[in-house]
């Protein structure tokens, strides 16, 4: 099945200050860029990566199968540009889209140091979210979070996420399990 190159644009989406495009083995370098300079402020909120992890291959090879998850519909890999600057501000992610009676995925992102507090990230999923409800027909976007991530609970709940739960040794990050706070976000086209 091949529906997200029906519904997502080629060139992307643009906000006011934002330019999200879908990710693409050309934006290697950016990238790279982007995981080399921000490894030490998010490392305390992802798995421990290998150096080889950040070797410039490694990030176009995980590139290349973001595209071809696009592609398949199976995913929608985003690539956060500021339109001022060019320079790769932030990811999202809404990954294991799951179709028949749940229509429904997860929900990461990350966003660079020096962005952070802006309102970028809103300002990104915001059009993200309306893309991914509107036109793949979603019905459920899924978010969690570790406890102590008070930015992304602001943030989750500025968007409309609600809390469901939370989930005991949810997540292996940095090296050692984690609780996470379980949210979701309905498509208001169907409440």
């Amino acid at each position: 099945m091949n529906l997200l190159p029906l519904a997502f644009p080629d060139a992307g989406l643009a906000t006011p200050r934002l330019h999200l495009l879908p990710a693409a083995v050309s934006h290697a370098a950016s990238l790279r860029t982007y995981l080399l300079d921000n490894h030490d402020y998010l490392q305390p909120w992802e798995p421990l990566r290998h150096a080889a992890f950040f070797e410039r291959y490694a990030v176009a090879e995980r590139l290349q199968g973001m595209a071809k998850r696009n592609g398949e519909g199976e995913a929608l890999h985003l690539l956060l540009f500021s339109r001022a600057s060019g320079e790769l501000a932030g990811v999202c992610n809404f990954t294991n889209i799951v179709r028949g009676a749940f229509q429904a995925c997860h929900l990461g992102y990350s966003i660079a140091e020096r962005w952070q507090g802006q309102g970028l990230m809103r300002e990104g999923l915001t059009a993200a979210i309306a893309h991914v409800f509107q036109n793949m027909k979603l019905h459920r976007i899924m978010a969690n979070y570790r406890p102590e991530n008070a930015r992304s609970a602001r943030l989750l709940a500025s968007l409309g996420f609600q809390r469901e739960g939370q989930a005991r040794s949810y997540l292996q990050i940095n090296g050692a399990w984690h609780d996470h706070v379980l949210t979701a976000l309905i498509n208001p086209a169907d409440l």
